[in-house]
């Protein structure tokens, strides 16, 4: 096996360590580890082209991370710990660190989205913090939005379920929650564009008491609660790569005419 070869996959692995989240000198370092049973922290700075003065630091972060081990304490030699360990430990104690922040910065978020609210609707010159009618092109404040008004509604839910579909928990919890709330839920899906995951979603809403129905062909994604709150998301006909816009509104009129027109495709509506 030639040397180019050996380097083409050096480089191969380096770039796949730094995916990981190892940093350059790490990366190298534990690979000329991996190859070697013991090495003094200046011979691998040598050897995996670290500078001497980072060369302890690099090390101290490997042993860290779990990828290094110290296997002599008086002269500190280093070796490398399994890949078959050490990667799946890592990415475990990674996925712990991150779940510990999203907590944190949620707690923050949501205390300080209760002090901004305030701020928000002094600027709108005290119209309140939801205008009566808004545009929203961010999938992941639309989902934000639906989800909100689906945890507040109280009577009744009504949706035009029609692809790109979100596959969301936190949605098929709210929609059983709101079932044990009492809240009337109707769905009306166009079957030749539903998975096979969400036949199954469909099957236990059906089970919890959600009216489901079918339609060739829907206008239009619409989620209507209690006949006020919702929104429209109408697929953009201009761009050439499709994306969804989504009118966010709250106004008995247009919730008066939403109604309306779901109630007009639901009786043309066939069960499942």
């Amino acid at each position: 096996m030639g040397d180019g070869f050996v380097e083409v996959e050096f480089q191969r692995y380096w770039r796949r360590l730094q995916q990981l989240g190892l940093n350059a000198y790490e990366s190298r370092s534990y690979l000329v580890l991996l190859g070697h049973p013991r090495f003094k922290a200046l011979e691998l700075a040598a050897r995996a082209h670290v500078p001497r003065q980072k060369i302890y630091e690099v090390l101290d972060s490997l042993v860290e991370r779990g990828f290094a081990q110290v296997v002599q304490e008086k002269t500190k030699l280093f070796s490398a710990v399994e890949p078959s360990l050490a990667i799946p430990s890592y990415l475990a104690r990674r996925r712990q660190l991150l779940e510990h922040e999203i907590t944190d910065q949620s707690r923050v978020a949501a205390a300080l989205i209760d002090d901004l609210k305030g701020m928000y609707s002094e600027g709108q010159g005290g119209r309140g913090t939801l205008d009566f009618l808004r545009i929203v092109t961010e999938p992941a404040q639309t989902a934000a939005e639906f989800q909100r008004m689906l945890s507040v509604v109280k009577a009744e839910y009504l949706e035009f379920s029609r692809p790109p579909y979100a596959i969301d928990p936190l949605d098929e919890k709210l929609v059983k929650q709101a079932r044990s709330r009492g809240v009337c839920c109707r769905l009306l899906i166009e079957p030749n564009t539903v998975d096979e995951q969400h036949r199954v979603r469909l099957a236990e809403y059906a089970s919890a008491g959600v009216d489901v129905r079918q339609l060739a062909s829907l206008p239009m994604k619409l989620a209507l609660f209690d006949g006020r709150l919702g929104m429209i998301a109408l697929l953009d006909p201009v761009i050439t790569r499709p994306t969804w816009t989504a009118l966010v509104f709250d106004h008995e009129g247009m919730g008066e005419a939403m109604k309306g027109l779901f109630e007009n495709y639901w009786q043309r509506g066939r069960g499942l």
